[in-house]
């Protein structure tokens, strides 16, 4: 592969708040020339397989992802989210924590859905509940009704009036602590990323180097919400710390009249021979445990 193929590494499907299936996102990576994608789900991995098996036939390279919330004290948001490459998604422990998250999404759901009635906004809970196969229900579930339904004008505007931090209608979901996501995606043999610092307000250096401590190996420097001179710092910072450098649009396929941002950033595909390079490291190192065990064993 050279530079002149490009990637996205950070994917939503219907199983947690995107509007593409994986068969549609991998048809759709075939249409814009992409040649490898993670389905990067939110506490989700059930996308994964379908995807997998579609992108060996039609030649896009998948990434096993998942993208995992993360609890912070004092931010508009509290909390961030942690991105994990080359998990191994088939673990039982790690479906178990999953699935535990997935179940906390529902009960918040119905909480949002009620505080939404309440408002006045009357919502299909067949539609919202049991008409898609998504494993992981969010806001943007929500927004996206309420712009079918006309009670708002836009995503956006439905986050603002109603949805976001603050709002009304804002429901906290149950979140892990940044340590717990980074140890989550390393115990499954994964690569723990820092998303979208931007978008979530998290340039402290302070802050990053937290995150390394507990094992935070990458960051994402590319996102369609990053502006140039946000990503010529993030850079800095990732050569400072040595922090490998991911992209993805974050596509949620099409959502309201916005076309989908899946394959619009150009990112080399350089980028993910490093993060494959790294994984071949850690199995490497794994391996010479496992043998150094086995002997000490023996002996």
């Amino acid at each position: 592969m050279n530079n002149n193929h490009h990637i996205d590494l950070h994917v939503h499907t219907t199983f947690s708040d995107g509007s593409f299936t994986p068969k549609q996102v991998i048809e759709f990576c075939k249409h814009k020339g992409i040649v490898a994608v993670s389905i990067t789900d939110h506490d989700s991995t059930d996308g994964i397989e379908e995807a997998v098996k579609l992108g060996t036939k039609m030649c896009i390279e998948v990434i096993p992802g998942v993208e995992l919330s993360a609890e912070l004290k004092d931010s508009a948001e509290e909390e961030i989210h942690i991105l994990g490459y080359f998990i191994n998604w088939e673990d039982k422990t790690l479906q178990q924590k999953l699935k535990i998250f997935r179940e906390a999404r529902k009960q918040r759901a119905y909480q949002i859905f009620k505080k939404l009635q309440k408002l006045g906004i009357k919502l299909n809970e067949e539609k919202i509940f049991h008409e898609t196969n998504q494993g992981s229900i969010g806001r943007l579930h929500f927004a996206k009704e309420m712009l079918n339904c006309n009670y708002v004008k836009s995503i956006k505007e439905a986050f603002e009036l109603y949805l976001s931090y603050g709002k009304p209608a804002f429901v906290p979901k149950l979140k892990l602590s940044p340590e717990e996501a980074i140890k989550m995606i390393l115990t499954t043999g994964g690569i723990p990323v820092l998303a979208h610092p931007y978008f979530s307000n998290y340039l402290d250096l302070r802050f990053i180097k937290k995150l390394i401590n507990y094992g935070l190996k990458g960051i994402e420097v590319y996102h369609s919400k990053h502006p140039k001179n946000v990503v010529e710092e993030l850079l800095t910072i990732a050569e400072k710390y040595n922090l490998l450098i991911t992209g993805g649009s974050d596509c949620h396929g099409e959502v309201g009249d916005t076309p989908p941002l899946l394959g619009t950033l150009n990112i080399p595909y350089v980028l993910l021979e490093k993060l494959k390079l790294y994984k071949q490291e850690i199995e490497n190192y794994r391996s010479k445990i496992l043998f150094s065990q086995q002997n000490t064993s023996v002996s």
